[in-house]
């Protein structure tokens, strides 16, 4: 097998990207494929679900990506209008392409979108972290996780417990491989180029002496729309932080969205303090480095949750529900919700010294990308041996 080549009339696998944690999870995958004897050759469609130019060229060089071969350039849009316009324009890629099969990661909107437009164009789909399930519909990504699962064709899991959430779901077993997590190759892979939390608030225009007065620090995300688009929701968190900033210091990476609604509701002077530092998004190495010395980290962010896990960080989660229980059951991670007191008790656990020292979950090893690359190929090339007969 090593020393074949890829099969000359087996297309090229389609390899998609939306938004950013898309990107941390596809690059180690394309290093794989490009590794793997024989190399499964590649397209890299880039949907531009998002598509801050600045931020996705400094992700792309961060990670060791390949610019996209095509950019959708959808933008944004209602939920409706984006996946409709990722479908509209994805199609023709795959009349134009043939390839072996779509390969789409995670739960954004164009991971639903290129996988229904592969589907109804009889082209093979598998999906990279399927059967993760939070259990709340009101979450978009939620729909997007199930209807993904659902018509794919191969699944690949992060943790063994998504088994069993694809199972009740009626999906068969023998769609199903349990490989490990992307995303923890991206940050073992890249964790030697991090850049120190001194430099990055350097850069910033903040004085380092910050970090040097307090030796911890707490790094914060929010942009989740359940918690920052509703003015009492934001600015009773907002409240909440403050109030955790005076136990310790905050770096604050501001989402757009959140940045934008703290202005929108007035809520300015909750985060104006010498004690909370604000950042604008953080490129991965960044906020890898920033991640890797903190003493906590609270966030809404399921990529986060993972990566704390991994760095051995204790994370708070401020959400009612995870798509990740590993992180909660193995890991760091501790579910708090938006209650004051969990928040404020957890953070008061933590600094005492308190707080969960975790766990690696198992294939969280760095070869989660070798082991999709073996076995697509595998895979791929007995359909198509198959398909001749």
């Amino acid at each position: 097998m090593s020393s074949e080549s890829w099969p000359a009339d087996l297309g090229p696998v389609v390899c998609v990207v939306g938004a950013r944690p898309n990107f941390m999870k596809m690059a180690p995958i394309l290093r794989a494929f490009a590794a793997h004897q024989p190399a499964l050759p590649t397209i890299l469609v880039h949907t531009g679900q998002h598509y801050d130019k600045d931020m996705n060229d400094r992700l792309f060089v961060d990670l060791r990506l390949p610019h996209p071969d095509i950019n959708l350039e959808v933008g944004s849009g209602t939920h409706a209008v984006q996946t409709a316009d990722v479908m509209r324009r994805f199609e023709p890629v795959l009349d134009t392409y043939k390839p072996s099969c779509v390969l789409v990661v995670g739960d954004v909107n164009s991971t639903l979108a290129c996988t229904l437009v592969g589907v109804k164009k009889g082209v093979p789909v598998v999906h990279v972290e399927a059967g993760l399930r939070s259990y709340d519909r009101g979450m978009p990504e939620e729909i997007n996780r199930v209807l993904t699962d659902q018509i794919a064709d191969l699944l690949y899991t992060t943790e063994r417990s998504a088994l069993d959430n694809l199972l009740r779901e009626g999906i068969s077993e023998e769609r199903v491989r349990f490989v490990g997590n992307v995303m923890i190759d991206s940050l073992l892979s890249n964790r030697e180029f991090a850049h120190s939390p001194a430099k990055t608030l350097s850069e910033a225009g903040v004085d380092s002496v910050f970090l040097d007065e307090a030796h911890a620090y707490a790094v914060v995300t929010l942009h989740r729309p359940s918690n920052v688009d509703q003015l009492d929701t934001l600015q009773a968190l907002l409240s909440v932080l403050r109030e955790v900033s005076e136990k310790i210091p905050l770096i604050f990476a501001l989402h757009p969205r959140t940045r934008a609604n703290i202005e929108r509701f007035s809520l300015r002077d909750l985060v104006r303090s010498e004690r909370i530092v604000l950042l604008p998004p953080q490129g991965y190495l960044e906020m890898l480095g920033l991640m890797s010395d903190a003493t906590l980290v609270l966030t809404d962010s399921g990529g986060l949750q993972e990566e704390t896990t991994a760095l051995g960080i204790p994370c708070l989660t401020i959400r009612e529900n995870t798509e990740r229980p590993i992180t909660v059951e193995h890991g760091t991670n501790t579910m708090v919700g938006s209650d004051r007191l969990a928040i404020l008790g957890g953070v008061d656990e933590i600094l005492a010294g308190g707080g969960k020292c975790g766990r690696i979950p198992e294939f969280w090893d760095g070869k989660a990308a070798e082991r999709i690359a073996a076995d697509l190929s595998k895979w791929l090339i007995a359909r198509n041996l198959d398909a001749r007969k």
